[in-house]
């Protein structure tokens, strides 16, 4: 039978502050098993942590098999294209614009379980163009391989094998493309095994042709090693996509055609696109602006840059988990479960963001030595590198909260819409849709003004810190963007809250930075420095109130010392006990 609920709410102007919260819909999705959000968190940092081991697998290799030569020159021109096609293609863009798509379909499946399934129709209407588009994305980059290398590299001794090795990893966008909407549709369906095993398949194709072939092919050995991983990611999820489009004809029956089927919005797009590529931007002014000071200078800021994205990548890897969960209450129209949800993703991010940061900004310098300190990599440029680090790190809270808004701003207004819609688009709405593009154009706007006016005098250290200055302008705007796109945040809770693991952050810092002195050794003086930031962001989090961080201490301390007595459950910060995370999606709290 089909429920009459009310059309989705989430794309209209927030209510004002005395108003109450709309109705919730009457119809549920199945809740998953309680514990799901923990659980897939854990497979997903695991596997996510397999995949980044064999990738310093592959750098370590490509070191040893060509060195530092004008042959790895050119195959790390050539890996621009992958490298810039991954994250716009299979985390962001894509991601962005079918995780929403799907979980509306899903909700409408569970509205009208007798018509036509919502899901296989999305499918029908977006997959079979995405090849031929994104074939001729490659064949673009291909042909224009001399172009390419010629604009990314004019200096390069051996542009010719340059070309070959773009040629070839030019493959990878057809792949990619195909990963990042596979990806997208599965973790919408609460699978997120595969999804986060398909860069451990993308290394693993890249050792096996190094390892195999690297006598024989030299450096393109590595060049056909990407487009060779690439295909087994997409491989890797083909199957378990297959499997819910057949379990969905399964449950789904083939009676009468439903007025919510859904129709397509391809304008939605060209946000997604101009944000994505916006922030894109953040690397091409650094290494422009860097390309005019002292050599060395965009080594520092690349090894810099990796070693600080560690900080970051837990905390994208919790949205990563909950984004389905915050898309399917905002496509069912529940407001409500989608402020909580948004609200303790930003809580979580902050708190294991902030515990990185203070961890990179204690221990800095060791960490850099014992990383890359060998060989022609000197203490100079490990003194030079840690110091880009510690600026660096004041923007890494800002790029976790922006990877935390920036998905529900776009579930708001999904690639694909319900046929009852009754909605008009207006040009207010239309306008809100390039909030972010807008609020990641000042950001970079900030970023370029700072390190115009810093790197004459600071050098890389001006350009770090117009990096973390502009990612943090875009930030603030993004929060208060998502109150004017409907999303009611408690700012006066949700700014409390990070004020106390700010505050949490610099004790800890301080304390750990202290103690990593104290040790000459690199290794010593890391695990010293870390285990104090550790204890001593847990200690002052814990007395500053901090739900984020008390929430883990008290239930460590219970699995140390369990109570004798029964005790309801408590869970982490992952599994909090309420249905709201359990994919039930109440209204209230």
């Amino acid at each position: 039978m089909t429920t009459d609920r009310p059309a989705v709410l989430a794309s209209t102007l927030p209510a004002p502050r005395s108003a109450p919260f709309p109705p919730p819909p009457p119809g549920r999705a199945p809740a998953p098993r309680r514990g799901f959000l923990a659980k897939a968190f854990g497979i997903t940092a695991v596997l996510s942590a397999a995949g980044s081991g064999l990738g310093l697998l592959r750098d370590l290799l490509l070191a040893r098999y060509f060195g530092a030569n004008q042959g790895t020159d050119a195959f790390l021109v050539a890996w621009t294209v992958p490298e810039t096609a991954a994250p716009l293609l299979i985390e962001d863009a894509m991601s962005f614009l079918m995780v929403p798509a799907f979980a509306l379909a899903l909700v409408l499946r569970e509205e009208d379980p007798d018509a036509p399934d919502p899901v296989r129709q999305l499918v029908r209407a977006t997959l079979p163009w995405l090849p031929l588009a994104l074939s001729g994305l490659a064949l673009a980059a291909a042909l224009g391989a001399p172009q390419l290398v010629e604009l990314l590299a004019p200096g390069l001794r051996d542009p010719g094998l340059a070309v070959d090795c773009t040629r070839i990893t030019a493959i990878t966008v057809l792949p990619f493309g195909l990963v990042g909407y596979l990806a997208a549709a599965l973790r919408a369906h609460h699978c997120f095994t595969a999804p986060a095993g398909i860069y451990v398949a993308y290394n693993l194709g890249i050792l096996a042709l190094l390892q195999g072939f690297h006598g024989h092919l030299g450096v393109r050995s590595a060049a056909f090693g990407v487009a060779l991983g690439s295909l087994l990611m997409a491989g890797l999820l083909t199957g378990p996509f297959l499997r819910r489009l057949r379990r969905g004809q399964a449950v789904t029956g083939l009676g009468r055609r439903s007025r919510r089927s859904l129709v397509p919005m391809p304008l939605a797009l060209l946000p997604v696109a101009a944000f994505t590529l916006t922030r894109q931007a953040q690397v091409f002014v650094e290494r422009y602006l860097g390309s005019a000071l002292p050599p060395g200078t965009i080594s520092h800021l690349n090894y810099a840059a990796k070693v600080s994205q560690l900080a970051m990548t837990a905390g994208i890897l919790i949205c990563t988990v909950t984004f389905p969960l915050v898309a399917r209450a905002l496509a069912a129209g529940d407001l409500t479960a989608a402020r909580d949800r948004v609200e303790k993703d930003l809580g979580q991010a902050a708190a294991v963001v902030l515990l990185g940061t203070a961890f990179l900004m204690a221990c800095a310098p060791s960490v850099v030595s014992l990383l890359f300190e060998r060989g022609a990599f000197g203490p100079g440029d490990t003194a030079a590198t840690a110091d880009v680090i510690r600026v660096y790190s004041f923007g890494l809270p800002a790029q976790a909260l922006t990877g935390v808004m920036i998905r529900p701003y776009f579930s708001l207004r999904p690639v694909v819409r319900r046929a009852d819609d009754p909605r008009t688009e207006d040009g207010g709405r239309r306008l809100l849709d390039w909030y972010p593009a807008a609020a990641m154009v000042l950001g970079l706007g900030v970023t370029v003004a700072v390190g115009l006016l810093a790197t004459s005098r600071f050098g890389a250290l001006g350009l770090a810190a117009g990096n973390a200055a502009g990612i943090t302008t875009t930030a603030v705007l993004l929060l208060r963007g998502l109150v004017l796109r409907g999303i009611p945040l408690r700012l006066p809770r949700v700014l409390g809250g990070h004020a106390r693991l700010v505050a949490a952050a610099a004790g800890a810092t301080v304390l750990g930075t202290a103690v990593a002195d104290l040790a000459d050794d690199p290794l010593l003086s890391t695990l010293l420095g870390g285990l104090t930031v550790a204890l001593a962001f847990a200690v002052l989090g814990t007395g500053l109130g901090a739900r984020e961080v008390r929430g883990p201490v008290l239930a460590a301390a219970r699995a140390l010392n369990p109570p004798t007595g029964p005790l309801n459950r408590q869970t982490g910060p992952l599994d909090p006990p309420t249905v709201a995370d359990e994919g039930k999606l109440p209204h209230g709290q």
